[in-house]
């Protein structure tokens, strides 16, 4: 019997130190993972269309708002505009965003909006949020991170 692949997230994020910590703090947890990192705007939309037309989607797009070519607001609306996408849970993760930046990520629809954590517990709870959006536990997924 062929054993079940993991679910894919994809992680579209530049800052390496942010992937770092995020990588690790979802190796904290239980459940297996794939994780497919992109760096900038241009290539998460490249690979979104490329891939996930072919009728492959992860299971969880975590999207950085602060991105080179295409910022994340962009790759977001492009997101919510691909049918084969809009069911697709999106955590967005900044470090820092204004009242109306906010509110207009807010209404394209995401199953996370969070601040980058910036202490190793809390990696760690956002990684534990991030996998409950993989694996079906959204009351987990939405309880706010530890301040």
């Amino acid at each position: 019997m062929p054993q079940e692949k993991p679910p894919q997230i994809v992680v579209i994020e530049d800052n390496p130190a942010d992937i770092r910590l995020l990588r690790q703090a979802l190796d904290q947890q239980e459940h297996a993972y794939e994780l497919c990192v992109l760096t900038d705007g241009e290539s998460a939309l490249r690979f979104l269309g490329e891939h996930c037309q072919a009728g492959v989607h992860p299971c969880l797009i975590v999207l950085d708002l602060h991105l080179p070519r295409y910022d994340g607001a962009e790759v977001l609306r492009a997101i919510r505009s691909t049918p084969t996408l809009t069911s697709v849970d999106v955590a967005v993760l900044t470090t820092v965003a204004s009242p109306s930046e906010e509110a207009a990520v807010l209404a394209l629809g995401v199953s996370l909006y969070a601040r980058k954590p910036s202490d190793w517990d809390d990696f760690v709870a956002l990684g534990a949020q991030l996998i409950g959006l993989c694996y079906g536990d959204k009351a987990k997924a939405a309880a706010a991170p530890p301040s």
